[in-house]
C-alpha cells in the first residue's frame, strides 16, 4: 500500500514516484473530494481502478483494505492531503496494518503551507491538533510556546479556539488563520484575538499564534565556559542588580525586595500576573523572565514610566503588556489575575485587586508606610519588614553599611499557594 500526499489539492503536481504508484494501482482508497480529484485527473491510467470512499467506520474500511491486501487485489494506493504522517491517515493505518506494509509519500503539511504563506520559519513551533481532542493543549502551548499552530476541526473551530483562550486569559501577539490551503478559494487572514474569536472561518484551518511566549527565556541566561563548543548551562537569575532597569529618581522597587516579593509571590508556571503600580516594571519584568509561561500585565498611570516599562522588558527580552493607565480604572478590562504585585496605589487599589483575583489567587503588595501595611495585612493575613544594608567600599579600602529605608511587604490571601492557579 502506497500513501499519496497531495500538494495543493493538483495531482499535476505529483513526484514521479507519486505518479506511477497512482497509475498502477489497482484500488485507489480516498475521501470523497480525493477520489473526485482523481476521477477529473487528464493522467487516467489505462485500466480503471477500483474506488473505496473513507468513511467514519473505520473498522470497516480497514477490514476490507485487509481482506484485499491478503487476497493479492493489491497494489493500493492512499490519497490524503498534505503529509499524510503529521497528523493524517498514517496513524490510523498503522493501528490495523503492519508498517512493511505501507510506503509513505508526503508533500509539504497543511502547517508547513501555512507558515510558508506567513513567510515565517517553523523549525521552532508547537503543532496542536483539536481533532477529536480538547482545546486544552492548545491554550496552555499559546501561553508557553514561541509559536503554536493549532490544527482546528468541526467541533473546535478557529472561533471556539478564540474564545477558548480569551476565557483562559491568554494574550497574543499575531493571529493567523489559513484556510483552504492550496485551493483556488484559499484565504490567510492576519486578525487580533477578539477578531478570532467573534468571527466564522471554515473549521478544517490551521490557526498560527505568535508572542507573547514567542519571547526566549531570558530568566534564564546562559553561564557558558568562553569554549562555543562546550555545553551552557541555564543559570536562574532574579533579583538583579537596580541599575539593570531604567526608572525615575530612585522608582524602583530594590533588589533585595524585589527577591524577597517574587519568593512570596509563588510564581506558577501558566496563569496571568498583574503588576499594578509597576514604575520601572522590575517586578513584572522579572517573573516573566522566570515564569514564561505566564502572562504579565503591568500596570502604571504615568506614560514616561509605562515607556521605561516597555524599554526595560524589550532590553531583557521578555513579553510583558504594558497598561498605560491609573488603577482601578485600568484594571477593568483585563483578564483576571492569578498572580498579583501592587507597588502602589493604596489600599483602595489592593481591595479592587483582590475583588478581583482569581479563585485560588494570591496577592503580594509592599508599603513604606506602617499603617497602609498594617491595613494590608488585615487583608492578606501576612506581614514582614525587609531591611538591607548595602555594603560600600570607602576610599581607605575599608567596608561600611548603608542602610536603605525598610519595606513593609504583606501578601496573602494563602500563606504558600500551591505551584498552579
Amino acid at each position: 500500500m502506497t500513501v499519496v500526499g497531495i500538494a495543493d489539492d493538483r495531482l499535476e503536481l505529483l513526484s514521479p514516484e507519486a505518479r506511477a504508484a497512482l497509475l498502477g494501482a489497482r484500488v485507489i482508497v480516498g475521501g470523497k473530494r480525493h477520489l473526485a480529484l482523481f476521477s477529473s485527473w487528464s493522467e487516467q491510467p489505462a485500466e480503471i481502478p477500483d474506488l473505496l470512499e473513507i468513511t467514519a467506520d473505520v473498522e470497516e474500511l480497514m477490514g476490507r483494505v485487509r481482506s484485499l491486501l491478503s487476497g493479492g487485489r493489491g497494489p493500493l494506493c492512499v490519497l490524503a492531503s498534505g503529509d499524510p504522517g503529521f497528523f493524517g491517515i498514517v496513524r490510523t493505518l498503522l493501528r490495523h496494518l503492519d508498517r512493511g506494509q505501507l510506503r509513505v509519500l508526503p508533500a509539504p503539511s497543511s502547517v508547513a503551507l501555512a507558515f510558508a504563506r506567513l513567510g515565517l520559519p517553523w523549525d521552532d513551533a508547537v503543532v496542536v491538533s483539536a481533532h477529536g481532542r480538547p482545546l486544552d493543549a492548545a491554550v496552555q502551548a499559546a501561553r508557553t510556546a514561541a509559536k503554536v499552530a493549532v490544527l482546528t476541526s468541526p467541533d473546535a473551530p478557529p472561533q471556539l479556539l478564540g474564545q477558548a483562550l480569551l476565557a483562559a486569559g491568554c494574550s497574543v501577539d499575531v493571529v493567523a488563520v489559513c484556510s483552504r490551503l492550496g485551493a483556488a478559494d484559499e484565504e490567510v487572514r492576519e486578525l487580533s484575538l477578539d477578531g478570532l474569536a467573534e468571527g466564522r472561518f471554515d473549521p478544517l484551518s490551521v490557526v498560527v499564534l505568535l508572542g507573547p511566549g514567542a519571547l526566549p527565556l531570558t530568566g534564564w541566561r546562559e553561564a557558558g565556559t568562553g569554549d562555543p563548543d562546550a555545553p551552557t548551562q541555564r543559570v536562574l537569575t532574579w533579583g538583579r542588580n537596580d541599575a539593570t532597569y531604567a526608572h525615575r529618581s530612585g522608582m524602583i522597587t530594590k533588589a533585595e525586595t524585589r527577591s524577597v516579593v517574587l519568593g512570596k509571590l509563588c510564581l506558577p508556571q501558566r496563569g496571568v500576573l498583574w503588576d499594578v503600580g509597576a514604575g520601572s516594571g522590575s517586578v513584572a519584568v522579572e517573573c516573566a523572565a522566570s515564569s514564561p509561561g505566564l502572562t504579565v500585565f503591568a500596570i502604571e498611570a504615568d506614560p514616561d514610566d509605562a515607556e521605561r516599562i516597555t524599554a526595560n522588558a524589550t532590553a531583557l527580552g521578555v513579553g510583558v503588556h504594558v497598561i498605560t493607565g491609573a488603577a482601578p480604572g485600568a484594571l477593568d478590562a483585563l483578564p483576571a489575575p492569578d498572580r498579583a504585585f501592587v507597588g502602589g496605589g493604596g489600599i483602595e487599589v489592593l481591595r479592587s485587586v483582590l475583588d478581583r483575583l482569581s479563585p485560588g489567587g494570591h496577592v503580594v503588595a509592599t508599603y513604606a508606610a506602617l499603617d497602609r501595611a498594617v491595613e494590608a495585612a488585615h487583608l492578606l493575613g501576612h506581614l514582614i519588614q525587609v531591611r538591607a544594608d548595602r555594603g560600600e567600599q570607602l576610599p581607605d579600602g575599608s567596608w561600611r553599611l548603608t542602610a536603605n529605608n525598610p519595606v513593609f511587604v504583606a501578601w496573602g490571601p494563602s500563606d504558600e499557594p500551591g505551584s498552579s492557579p
